[in-house]
């Protein structure tokens, strides 16, 4: 990854009578504009993305979606949908005064990515995605029901103690009930279990500042009541419908590397699998020692070689 870098402008976007966007330029004034979105939803761009850029020939563009960061207002659930970030996403591009740009996310992010892609074609340069997640109800319920929790299954009981045994059969809407409390306490210690079980599955060696981060209280509580709002919805799409035929052939003729973590757990290789099939043309690489963050050495080195090859397209 290139070295860390600091924004030469920073602001704030108003795109609806009640969320305000925070957003950044870091790079290359000039430079090849690359908008990145990121995980959760709800988890706030990460300032270390900035280094997968080359910060002479792009233009990297980073916001906060709607409630996550420093986005107001923090872990709000009203006009949260996947549809109004894809409307977001053109609302900066417009603010910005960009025509086309490249498009980069990982987990969550490789959703919003082809999401947006999908409705805006002619407005996307390429796509670097990372760890492919697309909502679909095999998806979720392999993460949050039964699947991972048989490879992990010692943080998996740290999940499953906020909740009554009697409505385990049901993890993501038996959450969803504690996470919109109007108690305090029992919305944020279910936010911080609901964090802690992805930050823990995030990599194929456990990072204990990851872990660390679950902690925070209000960084745990927008990612996990933003991240369950979506998932208690199917993500605001009808199951598989970022894999349609259809859908895909809008997106066919944009040039396409993907990077997947063969031990990723949170959004395991079989989705990934599943969007190379139908989509051929990608490039397409499966990372042999990795998990599903974007700092393992491997799937960064790729994501890195990935927007290196795209720099002057």
């Amino acid at each position: 990854m290139y070295p860390p870098i600091e924004p030469y402008e920073t602001g704030k976007l108003k795109v609806s009578e009640l969320h305000t966007l925070y957003y950044e330029l870091s790079g290359s004034k000039d430079g090849n504009p690359v908008c990145l979105n990121a995980g959760g939803p709800g988890g706030g761009a990460d300032e270390q993305d900035r280094s997968f850029f080359n910060p002479t020939k792009y233009k990297i563009v980073l916001f906060d979606q709607r409630g996550a960061g420093k986005s107001t207002p923090t872990a709000c659930l009203e006009e949260n949908t996947t549809w109004d970030l894809v409307k977001d996403l053109e609302r900066v591009r417009e603010h910005l005064g960009v025509d086309k740009w490249h498009v980069f996310g990982g987990s969550w992010g490789s959703t919003l990515s082809l999401a947006y892609a999908q409705a805006h074609p002619d407005r996307v340069k390429t796509l670097v995605l990372r760890g492919i997640f697309t909502l679909r109800k095999s998806e979720l319920k392999f993460f949050y029901q039964e699947g991972a929790s048989h490879l992990f299954p010692e943080a998996w009981d740290d999940f499953t103690a906020p909740i009554p045994e009697a409505e385990r059969h049901d993890m993501m809407l038996a959450y969803h009930a504690q996470l919109t409390s109007v108690d305090d306490e029992t919305r944020i210690r279910a936010a911080k279990a609901w964090s802690k079980w992805e930050m823990v599955t995030s990599k194929l060696y456990v990072d204990p500042k990851q872990i660390a981060h679950a902690e925070e209280d209000v960084w745990a509580n927008a990612f996990a009541r933003i991240e369950n709002h979506y998932f208690v919805n199917d993500g605001f799409m009808r199951d598989g419908q970022l894999l349609d035929q259809q859908e895909i052939d809008k997106i066919r003729h944009i040039p396409c590397t993907v990077v997947q973590g063969r031990y990723d757990v949170v959004c395991p290789a079989t989705t990934a699998w599943a969007l190379k099939k139908v989509w051929p043309e990608i490039e397409f690489h499966i990372v042999p020692d990795a998990g599903h963050s974007s700092r393992e050495p491997g799937i960064a080195a790729l994501l890195v070689k990935a927007t290196d090859k795209y720099a002057d397209i």
